[in-house]
């Protein structure tokens, strides 16, 4: 029988870990949340702008967290930022959301948006079916499918990285290649007369109804619409910084972090672009507002192959979404591991199996995803923390400044792209949406906050079990 392995082995090159970032990233996202992008801005040319503003976003912060991921290269990433730039509370407070919802509640939804769109070849697994009830909460086939593929990915990646990796590298490819694929026969499809129309008075900001009824905005109105579209924007360039977590089995972590970090986002953010001026091209605006489910890429495939193209973005779905929650599954685990080797997890989250990963924080991490996708209300819970991993990034790119006073001669192998104009473009961008999501969106603040929250016992908890054990370690010495 093998013994358990007591530290990561580094696996994954450069490649590894930009697939990573642009797998974690692309879900099921954007192939469907222009809709309501779109119904909030009511115009092609605010369509884009959100996507543009998010993608610079993005990438400011991926190249921010590459001065932190050179300072810091071991596993648990943000956690760790965190907890070096603030104190250990802070950095706990990001480890019990993302446990709680942040990743868990991802993976809950990649899960079902895999079995929703399985469901078009296979309609046995649709979500509108009924196999059982647990009282007033009905069960689906879409929902046991998706518990199912997070166990059989957690089990793969028990096994060890390499498994992982490779799923996470093919995957990833295929789907890039997929993506690019569509926009391009999308372009070769275009519609002028769809095109002149969605361009005309492009910067129009208005709210479109799926009836084709238009409101428009008071200029602070205007404000709420652009950061409440941006929820979704937003959620489906997350993730990136999955990598960070997973440093300790990174190939050079000092540099490849950094890079993988940068070129994987801008990567994802080209082609987020370029798929929704595709959508523009091929679609009228009314359509992309009013598309059955905010299905858009469904629309915009069939208008491109006829009604193969509901199975063509169906196989493309499935394998967006099965390497997504690979790459999540994968890296999720990175952060209770190294929250448990600071005695503020379950213990035996801070161990490594045979294999040499930490097979028992993925599992829990698999069992609470499995509970979101039973409770139906995943979805809910990823809209109500937007707020809180805004505030995160926020907080970690401010820990840049901090740890430039607090910690002026340590190594920093990559500095921070731009410092300080970047990092500084990027908080002030973070703080106005968090600051307009409060105003016009004050759900979305009270139930991230209060998620978040609920840490803050949890933590003193923790603190004094561990205070406990090491006064009774110093008793027995």
């Amino acid at each position: 029988m093998q013994e358990n392995q007591s530290s990561f082995k580094p696996t994954l090159g450069l490649l590894d870990g930009t697939m990573i970032v642009a797998g974690s990233m692309i879900g099921s996202g954007i192939f469907i949340v222009s809709a309501d992008i779109t119904r909030n801005v009511g115009s092609s040319g605010w369509l884009i702008a959100v996507w543009l503003i998010t993608g610079f976003m993005t990438i400011a912060a991926a190249v921010s967290y590459g001065e932190l991921s050179g300072m810091f290269p071991k596993a648990g990433g943000q956690y760790v930022y965190l907890k070096e730039s603030y104190n250990p509370l802070i950095g706990f407070l990001y480890g019990w959301s993302f446990f709680a919802v942040i990743q868990t509640g991802t993976i809950a939804a990649v899960g079902v948006a895999f079995s929703k769109f399985t469901a078009y070849l296979f309609p046995q697994v649709s979500e509108d079916l009924v196999l059982f009830t647990i009282g007033k909460i009905s069960i689906s086939p879409a929902q046991i499918l998706s518990i199912i593929t997070i166990i059989l990915l957690t089990y793969i990646n028990s096994r060890g990285i390499k498994n992982g990796k490779i799923i996470q590298t093919t995957l990833t490819i295929i789907k890039l290649l997929s993506l690019f694929g569509l926009i391009v026969f999308g372009f070769l499809a275009a519609k002028g007369d769809i095109w002149h129309a969605n361009w005309t008075n492009a910067w129009d900001l208005h709210a479109l109804s799926p009836d084709g009824s238009v409101s428009h905005y008071a200029i602070a109105a205007a404000l709420g619409a652009i950061a409440a579209s941006m929820v979704g924007s937003i959620f489906s360039s997350v993730a990136w910084e999955n990598v960070t977590f997973i440093a300790g089995e990174i190939k050079n972590p000092k540099r490849n972090i950094g890079l993988s970090l940068f070129l994987g986002t801008l990567i994802v953010t080209i082609i987020y672009v370029a798929a929704n001026v595709m959508y523009t091209a091929v679609l009228p605006l009314q359509e992309i507002a009013s598309a059955e489910k905010d299905r858009v890429a469904v629309a915009a495939s069939n208008a491109i192959f006829g009604n193969a193209g509901t199975y063509v973005i169906a196989i493309m779905i499935m394998i967006s979404t099965f390497g997504c929650n690979n790459g999540l599954i994968l890296s999720g685990a990175r952060v209770y591991y190294t929250m448990a080797k600071d005695g503020l997890f379950f213990k035996q989250t801070g161990e490594l199996n045979k294999n040499a990963v930490p097979g028992f924080a993925l599992w829990i991490q698999c069992i609470v995803a499995s509970l979101l996708c039973l409770s139906g209300k995943y979805g809910d819970l990823l809209d109500m923390v937007s707020f809180v991993v805004v505030v995160f990034y926020v907080l970690t790119i401010l820990g840049i400044f901090i740890l430039r006073k607090k910690m002026p001669n340590a190594e920093r192998p990559y500095k921070a792209f731009l410092y300080p104009v970047l990092p500084a473009i990027y908080i002030l961008l973070g703080v106005a949406f968090c600051v307009l999501l409060v105003i016009y969106k004050s759900t979305y603040v009270k139930w991230g906050l209060l998620i978040a929250g609920i840490g803050i016992p949890i933590y003193y908890l923790a603190h004094g079990g561990k205070k406990k054990e090491q006064k009774k370690l110093k008793a027995q010495s």
